[in-house]
């Protein structure tokens, strides 16, 4: 009972943090199902099941509010769910404690992007209405789409970290736009996802208690999340988010390179003091810029 309301309290907070960055879900869920011991593909299809509902609330609620670009839509929607389908393929013929130091470095590494993303983020309120620059180059979004849908499946997320950022690196992006896409398309490439995890791995090897904790607590916060992202900053979940993904992997790392725990002490140690940095560095630094009336972050 106490892990399912674990499970339950941190479905809430990632579903909250992924209303908020547009990422962090399938991350922050899967990294807790694996510090307890479960295994990578039973992880992965758990997180994408429970993530059917709350990805179809968010896409619903973003095309309501226009904030999906439709041509952008189906360029990343559908390599996107059949690179999900393949990658929930691989994973599930692998051995899972073959895999696990795998998944977690690449963990670690995603939740290094997002922790120094957010850390350096750079805010920018323009926004404007148009979709895409008429005549721009679209060509990128189908491997795009294809790369983040196959490591969204291998690591239990991706879709949002790697598609979100190298979306709004285009000069024409319009943020709202590319957030609203992005989380629209998800609803295809999870489902997709978590029907190939069903087929490789069977109805029986999911638990479904698991899934129900986690889908609980992403319903409850889906609302709650859009009132919310108005009082906590996007920067602070995003360093919060990647210090915690980072933290719940590197035992994982660390267990499998043979490292001694008097040296795994230290290494969370400083790990744990990095993060604490980060946090009130972040949090100084936009205090500071607010101020003075600027809206960028230095880095």
């Amino acid at each position: 009972m106490r892990k399912l309301l674990i499970f339950a309290i941190v479905g809430f907070f990632a579903q909250l943090i992924d209303g908020s960055l547009g990422m962090g879900y399938g991350l922050t869920s899967t990294s807790l199902l694996m510090a307890f011991s479960v295994a990578p593909a039973v992880a992965s299809a758990s997180v994408h099941m429970s993530e059917i509902v709350t990805t179809a609330a968010s896409g619903v609620s973003h095309y309501r509010f226009g904030n999906v670009d439709k041509k952008m839509l189906f360029k990343l929607m559908i390599p996107g769910a059949l690179g999900a389908f393949i990658g929930a393929a691989f994973l599930s013929s692998i051995s899972g404690d073959l895999i696990k130091p795998y998944l977690s470095f690449f963990l670690i590494l995603m939740g290094i992007y997002v922790l120094s993303r957010f850390s350096f983020k750079q805010n920018n309120s323009k926004d404007t209405e148009g979709e895409e620059s008429e005549g721009s180059s679209t060509w990128y979004l189908v491997p795009l789409g294809a790369v983040a849908g196959f490591f969204d499946s291998v690591g239990g997320g991706g879709w949002g970290p790697i598609n979100t950022p190298t979306l709004l690196s285009r000069k024409d992006a319009v943020p709202r736009k590319v957030i609203g896409t992005v989380g629209a398309s998800e609803f295809a490439v999870t489902t997709s996802a978590t029907l190939g995890f069903l087929l490789f791995l069977g109805w029986e090897q999911l638990n479904w208690i698991w899934v129900a904790a986690f889908i609980i607590g992403g319903v409850i916060a889906a609302p709650i999340a859009a009132y919310l992202v108005r009082i906590i900053p996007s920067y602070l979940l995003g360093v919060v988010v990647g210090g915690f993904i980072i933290l719940t992997n590197l035992n994982t790392v660390l267990n499998a390179m043979g490292i001694s725990s008097e040296l795994t002490f230290v290494s969370y140690s400083i790990l744990g003091f990095g993060w604490i940095f980060a946090i009130a560095w972040t949090v100084r630094n936009n205090i500071r810029f607010d101020r003075s009336g600027k809206t960028s972050i230095e880095g």
